[in-house]
């Protein structure tokens, strides 16, 4: 058995389709088809199953991918370790993160970066919370920034970052824009624009407006935080969005962010990394980084003109 016919098969039950497994790992279908039948011979069962055109890998060939996704990760935290010990850390670290808090990642990449020059950072930005914990689980990123949960401890380890909050964007000309606060009750008559409720964020949102005794009616949804700003600046929309990101975009000239309250409430953001024995060597390098840097506090800059 081969590390190559192990990568062919997790890159086809990561594809589901045979010539785009065979681009990601550079080779020709033919070559990964022949591999993966090499493989099967091997150990003596079937693991995909074959049509005219893909139609999933087998039970078995699902959980040989669980292991085969645990090999490869063993080998690449151990060329890891090695390099370390070697001459320094060396490689790539995959970090995924929920739209909200992407902009508290930048906190960590920069003294990582400058802690170990010779490790390159992925950033994946735009992951769903559930999707952040199944790609923790298969080795396909090797940190996360997310909001943290009581039943993560089982599976996961967690540095606590931040406490998110969140504040009503509007445009400054709005009454409710020039007031110090203003209520989530409030906040749900508007015409808003929010995140989409497949996300995390959204879910975080509706759970508040709940204890409000209210609920949105957004007229426009997106999975961009960015997007929000946008639409909020064209004067026709409002919109709640989390504090730390006006340490990304301060508030854009002719805006207003407002606190809200009743009630007060804040979600905790965090670092989670895989509980794993040994531990990788990048995720370790990442949380050694976290423990060691205020995130919270550098969120709470916010350039320009802040509103208080």
């Amino acid at each position: 058995m081969l590390f190559r016919q192990l990568e062919y098969l997790v890159a086809l039950s990561r594809e589901r389709h045979f010539a785009r497994a065979a681009q990601a790992c550079y080779v020709s279908q033919p070559a990964l088809s022949e591999a993966l039948r090499k493989l099967e011979e091997e150990l003596d069962v079937p693991l995909v199953r074959r049509g005219r055109k893909y139609e999933g890998l087998t039970p078995e060939g699902e959980r040989i991918v669980v292991w085969a996704q645990r090999i490869l990760a063993d080998r690449d935290a151990l060329k890891d370790e090695v390099d370390a010990l070697r001459g320094g850390l060396s490689g790539r670290l995959r970090i995924g993160s929920v739209p909200t808090a992407s902009g508290a990642v930048a906190q960590l990449t920069g003294p990582f970066c400058a802690a170990h020059p010779l490790v390159t950072v992925e950033v994946i930005a735009d992951l769903q919370a559930a999707d952040i914990l199944r790609q923790l689980q298969n080795f396909e990123i090797d940190a996360a920034v997310t909001y943290l949960r009581e039943d993560l401890a089982e599976h996961f380890h967690t540095v606590p970052l931040y406490q998110e909050r969140y504040v009503l964007l509007r445009t400054a000309a709005d009454d409710l824009a020039r007031r110090t606060t203003a209520t989530w009750a409030e906040a749900a008559r508007l015409p808003l624009c929010l995140l989409t409720q497949a996300m995390q964020g959204r879910r975080v949102l509706d759970e508040l407006f709940a204890r409000a005794g209210t609920r949105p009616s957004p007229r426009l949804e997106t999975d961009s935080v960015a997007a929000l700003f946008a639409h909020v600046r064209t004067g026709r929309w409002a919109s709640v969005v989390p504090h730390a990101w006006l340490h990304v975009f301060g508030v854009p000239h002719g805006m207003r962010a407002v606190p809200l309250v009743e009630p007060a409430a804040s979600v905790p953001v965090g670092l989670v990394i895989a509980a794993r024995e040994p531990e990788s060597v990048m995720a370790r390098a990442l949380t050694d980084i976290a423990r060691g840097t205020d995130v919270a506090t550098a969120l709470e800059q916010v350039p320009g003109d802040a509103a208080r």
